[in-house]
């Protein structure tokens, strides 16, 4: 039980930063198909999230970990100081695969140590595979 509940935090947690992510550099990005990008990504993560807190009450009777506020703070202060100078899509993709990446490194960790319920271990393949398929679209913008 206690490692389907820590699976949904990470979960949730890590989909709250793409989240957050997307939409402190989305102001930055002036290519209207990639924003269209930006933006599934950003859709996708938040059907995430709302399947997470769907189940989240099997499990727990809280509800699940978001990001505090600290962590929006240096996430936005990250994206401010590494895009002052290049606002390329290039650069912003860069970014966004950067996230990604400890986002497919974290979930892949959830799948291969945790014994968790079937319904759990489906909503990380899903975090999981959406972040692959993002990263695929992300390199072809850098």
């Amino acid at each position: 039980m206690e490692e389907n509940i820590n699976a949904l935090d990470e979960l949730h947690k890590g989909s709250c930063m793409g989240m957050d992510a997307i939409h402190f550099i989305l102001e930055k990005v002036e290519d209207q198909s990639f924003k269209d990008i930006l933006d599934k990504q950003y859709q996708t993560y938040k059907n995430i999230n709302e399947d997470i807190e769907k189940i989240y009450p099997k499990y727990n009777d809280g509800k699940p970990h978001s990001t505090g506020a600290m962590t929006k703070v240096m996430t936005y202060s990250g994206i401010e100081m590494k895009t002052m100078n290049d606002t390329s899509n290039s650069k912003i993709a860069e970014l966004l695969m950067q996230g990604t990446n400890m986002g497919i490194i974290e979930g892949r960790k959830l799948l291969n140590n945790k014994k968790v319920d079937s319904e759990v271990e489906h909503l990380i393949d899903r975090y999981v595979g959406m972040q692959d398929k993002y990263l695929e679209v992300l390199k072809k913008y850098l």
